[in-house]
């Protein structure tokens, strides 16, 4: 790409141009677009990436903290319910013991351990997370088991295990979120400096270090980023390793079926497809051969979990009191009712999408429609994780690059943590009733959507789009990530429903008219055509 044609926010956004104040303020006319020998828009949002990590790091910092107990022996400092009071929880840290990774002699869905479920009651458990998420904690656990070994030999820095486990696992997954911003960067072509708002996204800062989904983003980003570089397969390959790492690629290839449908390159989909299937098998198989209730155990729990504190489902269960969605719940009980709402909504707002895609006056975007579907995912869940939020940041980067708006809704999504964690202390030890929390969701929720809604107004009002049509210089990409469908044409394309209601009466009056004087029906318009075509045509 010329960086002549780059889009400069400081010209087009009042946000990026208030933030270069200081430097200066916005690119002037005449600049020297990409002349520097080192850096360029991609270097500067990898660093804006490192300096947001970093923070990031010391956000989690105060949760592997020790102390000496009585003994002499040193433990974690979770006294005092610090681990919700400085705001600092990562799943991490707990899993470290919970999933028998501290033991030298475990393997993931091999080594099983019996769990308390209820009184007098226990479960066989195992560990819980797909299978690369599952392999990338062991391996990190065995780096860990090596770095103690050393460290007690006097030849590297010690402290607690856990203490170096989180920071081998914060390592890595730093590495994976700035492949995320990488990849941003490269799939925006025109809009290089949008990945900046990937690097310093509030919601990177709180929770790159949560768990461990910032490895499926990467992976997922680097599956579409190769799509868009017409390579299908790499793309498929991609996508499954994503997948098995976290299941939400697999999202993602729906709408690209709708897309690939409207643009008849159903074969390019079923390539992609494949690839995804075959790699996810090629991942999962071996467990599932060798160690199948170990393997099924994820399956099981995401089955049989009720509704998360962060669902709509529990907002709507607390204020209205209505205990519907689960029921009384056993341990091994399926909350069936809530599972299968949950579902059908799922498929409903899919259906929607998939309307959108094959009604809108131009084919939509893929940033457009994979946001979408996720949002969707995401909203009528049982369960959405903070850290899920991750998920949206680079597909709502490039969906609708609006710094303002997006940096607004990262922010609240963000703040809902403080909530959350302050949700856990008693009211006494000066935390907060579920009232706060369950508020923030409310408003969490409504700024998602009110980003579903402004891109399906741009979606039906092409004109709209920033990227398609920007301000800058050049003209914009009719869509930076489509690969094989970008310039392509309509293959399948539907009425909108309001068309259809307005053509219906149209077309009966002319019928009507045509009863009543014959010779109108042959020409009655002055440019020679009926008047049901000449009133279609003018919508």
């Amino acid at each position: 790409m010329d960086p002549s044609q780059r889009v400069i926010p400081s010209h087009t956004d009042p946000v990026a141009a208030k933030v270069t104040t200081p430097l200066g303020g916005p690119l002037g006319e005449h600049a020297a677009v990409g002349r520097h020998w080192f850096w360029s828009p991609l270097r500067v949002g990898l660093l804006l990436g490192v300096i947001a990590l970093m923070l990031s790091w010391f956000g989690k910092a105060a949760c592997i903290q020790q102390y000496e107990d009585a003994a002499g022996n040193l433990q974690l400092d979770w006294q005092s319910n610090r681990q919700y009071v400085a705001m600092c929880y990562s799943d991490i840290v707990p899993l470290y013991t919970a999933e028998r990774l501290d033991q030298s002699d475990t393997f993931p869905y091999a080594t099983h351990w019996s769990e308390e479920v209820s009184e007098g009651e226990f479960q066989r458990r195992y560990m819980e997370y797909p299978v690369l998420t599952g392999l990338f904690q062991w391996v990190n656990a065995k780096l860990t088991h090596g770095w103690v070994g050393v460290a007690d030999r006097g030849l590297l820095p010690g402290a607690l295990p856990v203490a170096v486990y989180f920071n081998i696992t914060a390592l890595l997954l730093a590495a994976a979120w700035l492949t995320t911003i990488w990849a941003t960067a490269r799939i925006a072509r025109r809009r290089p400096w949008d990945a900046a708002l990937v690097a310093i996204s509030p919601l990177v800062v709180v929770h790159a270090f949560t768990n461990f989904d910032t490895l499926a983003v990467a992976l997922a980003m680097c599956g579409l980023l190769a799509w868009a570089r017409h390579r299908p397969v790499v793309a498929g390959v991609l996508l499954g390793l994503g997948a098995a790492a976290k299941l939400y690629p697999l999202l993602l290839l729906g709408p690209l079926l709708v897309l690939c449908i409207r643009a008849g390159r159903t074969g390019d989909w079923l390539k992609t497809t494949l690839a995804t299937g075959g790699t996810w098998l090629v991942v999962n198989l071996p467990f599932l051969a060798a160690f199948t209730e170990g393997w099924r155990e994820f399956f099981r729990l995401n089955t049989e979990r009720p509704m998360d504190p962060d669902s709509i489902y529990n907002v709507i269960s607390y204020f209205t009191g209505w205990a519907g969605f689960d029921g009384p719940l056993g341990a091994g009980q399926t909350p069936s009712v809530l599972n299968t709402v949950s579902a059908v909504l799922f498929l409903l707002g899919c259906i929607g999408v998939a309307y959108v895609a094959l009604t809108a006056p131009r084919r939509p975007r893929l940033a457009q429609l994979c946001f979408l579907v996720v949002a969707v995912f995401l909203l009528t869940n049982k369960v959405w994780s903070p850290q899920y939020s991750l998920w949206l940041v680079p597909l709502a980067v490039l969906a609708i690059p609006r710094w303002r708006l997006l940096l607004s809704w990262m922010l609240v999504d963000a703040l809902v943590w403080a909530p959350r964690m302050l949700s856990y202390v008693d009211v006494e030890d000066k935390g907060l009733p579920d009232d706060w929390f369950l508020a923030s969701v409310v408003v969490r929720d409504l700024m998602v959507v009110a980003l579903c809604v402004l891109i399906v107004r741009e979606i039906y009002r092409p004109s709209s789009d920033l990227v398609r049509c920007p301000s800058g210089p050049g003209s914009g990409d009719d869509d930076p990530m489509g690969g094989v469908l970008s310039g392509a044409r309509d293959a399948v394309v539907l009425p909108r429903m309001s068309s259809l209601l307005r053509r219906r009466p149209a077309a009966e009056s002319a019928a009507e008219s045509a009863t009543a004087s014959p010779s109108t029906s042959r020409g009655g318009t002055s440019n020679g055509e009926s008047a049901p075509e000449s009133t279609w045509n003018g919508r």
